[in-house]
């Protein structure tokens, strides 16, 4: 296979601490490599490394003659002037782009729900994020860099981006090169992994499930290894080759060797015993919801929903952005109230919610780790076994050093792990996490799902990290139609569910018009330009044709209209009392209702102008 791009004996390093020593790699035709590595190692730096954004210290880079190369980074630096077909496109006619098949398949996957006119300035940070890769991705380019490209998509997203570029780099063709803590989405797109630690890089074959064997496999081998990591790893490649859905087809490592290394590593979870003693801290009730339905003004978010939560039940909850997932946890913790229907809470329940706003660390950002965790218990039980608070942050990966750091100097990730620890010690029978995966890597995810295998208590979950769902829950729902639907075949069931709503006819499609998710009918705007209708020249006639148009020209009136609502949404949210969590998660189901309603709008956009113009 070609060479195409490599550093040699790359060194780097800041004032204080060394990135790199000596590391040399090399990316040939048809590579797809995934690195990881905790937080703070150098995956975003090695990657800025090869793309000749800052220069080593010493050693050096190469590339081959006439390569071309594209980076998505985490900085999102576009410009908010334009608007996002520009971005997108450039100034490339429509008849050129339109006829890519690849450019079709980009847009329908990331960016069908934002208007093409609008400016990138007034969008929201996940959408900037999604035209930055849309961006990217309609390109033609040799190599390409990818900087956590899953922030800000859904499971749907997540699993286009996954099928997508398996399509577009196959072996032999290009080289790809991804920065993920998603650890589902690098099985799918990885044929080796790049391991970042300690001022090396060590290269493994495989996706992340064949990199976890050899990383078992060396740590047993090596006298210096540290059991505790040790046996987390060998958990880890357990429930990988026993539990994990839809591996069975790709186990690129040695089965032979990964049944030999876990013979003896017990389940998982013990779910006999834990529901044993979730019945014990719970009782026989925990939340009943029957018939409950919730509304804002004319807006029906939830609608007859009926769900019987039992003790130790372990669920994961599936569903667009503004579905109504939060709104329906909220009727759990209470923090949402019903707008008819019953809910009745058992007497021993003690709800608490890991929220992404870090709510627990607010009133504590100046004072000590130590201090902040000396005002909780003084021991917590799991696993049977009695630990302190200091050596759950060691298991959760905090060095003896952290615990004087003040909570405000800590990282993102850090705070997220000393949140979850602060909420785990006030020992809540109900535990709701709400997206817990951010700022966290792929070794910590995996102490906290073991802390969490432990935990006896009724656990929900709301997350776009497939894996961690079906790591930690025992059952999904999905939040559909304003519904409450199970899972019994997972995230996959769920998928092709969305698949079918999607295909779905929309009320008032005109007979015969056909179902688009592209972007064809699109001009190519400029900077400050917006989109157009293509030529309308059509085989309608008398007053099929007069309605289709008078549909057509009002659609752009609605969108407009809805997009003015976001806005002033936005504006409320802003100045919204933050404490006001009901207030909030009301303006954000607004937000998302009138952001369904614009892609509904869109594609009903779509598909007048292809019937108009046939």
């Amino acid at each position: 296979m070609a060479h195409l791009l490599g550093g040699e004996s790359l060194h780097l390093e800041y004032p204080t601490r060394v990135i790199f020593d000596g590391v040399t790699v090399g990316i040939n035709d048809g590579d797809r490599i995934g690195v990881v590595g905790r937080n703070g190692d150098g995956k975003s730096t090695l990657l800025s490394l090869l793309a000749g954004r800052i220069e080593p210290d010493s050693g050096r880079v190469t590339r081959s003659g006439g390569l071309t190369l594209g980076m998505l980074d985490q900085s999102d630096e576009i410009d908010p002037t334009l608007t996002v077909g520009y971005t997108i496109i450039g100034g490339i006619e429509e008849h050129i782009w339109a006829g890519d098949a690849n450019v079709r398949d980009v847009l329908a996957g990331l960016v069908s729900d934002i208007p093409w006119d609008a400016l990138v300035g007034d969008l929201s940070g996940g959408q900037r994020r999604r035209v930055a890769l849309a961006a990217l991705l309609t390109g033609d380019y040799d190599v390409i860099f990818l900087d956590e490209p899953t922030n800000h998509l859904d499971v749907e997203g997540i699993s286009w981006l996954a099928g997508h570029l398996r399509k577009r780099w196959p072996n032999g063709r290009g080289g790809l090169v991804v920065v993920t803590h998603d650890r589902w989405f690098l099985d799918e797109v990885s044929t080796q992994t790049w391991e970042v630690h300690d001022r090396i890089l060590e290269p493994f074959e495989g996706g992340y499930a064949a990199y976890i064997l050899q990383r078992v496999e060396r740590d047993r081998m090596s006298a210096a290894s540290e059991n505790k990591r040790q046996n987390l790893m060998r958990k880890e490649l357990a429930w990988l080759r026993r539990g994990a859905p839809a591996r069975s087809t790709k186990p690129k490592f040695r089965i032979e060797a990964a049944n030999q290394l876990i013979e003896d590593e017990p389940p998982i979870r013990d779910s006999v015993t834990l529901s044993s003693m979730a019945m014990q801290r719970l009782g026989k009730d925990v939340v009943d919801l029957e018939n409950v339905s919730v509304s804002y003004g004319e807006n029906d978010v939830l609608r007859d929903i009926t769900w019987r939560i039992a003790p130790g039940e372990r669920t994961g909850i599936l569903g667009i952005n503004g579905a109504g997932k939060s709104t329906l946890l909220g009727l759990v913790s209470g923090h949402v109230k019903a707008t008819s229907g019953r809910i009745k809470r058992g007497t021993t329940v003690k709800i608490a919610t890991l929220t992404q706003q870090l709510d627990e660390l607010k009133d504590v950002q100046n004072d000590r780790v130590s201090t902040v965790i000396a005002g909780k218990k003084t021991t917590y039980v799991t696993a049977g076994k009695e630990m302190t608070p200091g050596q759950l942050l060691e298991r959760m990966g905090f060095a003896s050093a952290q615990l004087s750091t003040p909570v405000k100097d800590l990282s993102g990730g850090q705070k997220r792990r000393l949140q979850l620890l602060l909420i785990l010690l006030d020992e809540p029978n109900v535990l709701i996490l709400d997206e817990p995966t951010n700022d966290l890597d792929t070794d910590m995810l995996v102490a906290m799902e073991d802390l969490l295998d432990t935990w006896p208590g009724t656990l929900l979950v709301i997350s776009h990290d497939r894996y961690l769902l079906e790591r930690v829950t025992d059952n999904q729902f999905a939040v559909m139609d304003g519904h409450v639907r199970h899972l019994p075949r997972g995230v996959d069931e769920y998928l092709e569910l969305r698949t079918k709503q999607m295909a779905a006819p929309k009320t008032g499609t005109a007979t015969g018009a056909p179902t688009s998710h592209g972007s064809a009918g699109f001009e190519s705007a400029g900077p400050s330009g917006s989109a157009a209708p293509a030529a309308r020249v059509s085989s309608l006639t008398g007053a099929d044709l007069r309605n289709a148009e008078k549909e057509f020209s009002s659609i752009e009136r609605k969108i407009a209209k809805q997009q003015g609502d976001v806005k002033a949404i936005h504006a409320k949210m802003a100045s919204h009392d933050p404490n006001d969590y009901v207030g909030l998660g009301a303006l954000s189901d607004d937000i998302g209702k009138a952001e369904t309603t614009i892609a509904d709008l869109e594609l009903r956009w779509l598909e007048l102008s292809e019937l108009l113009a046939k």
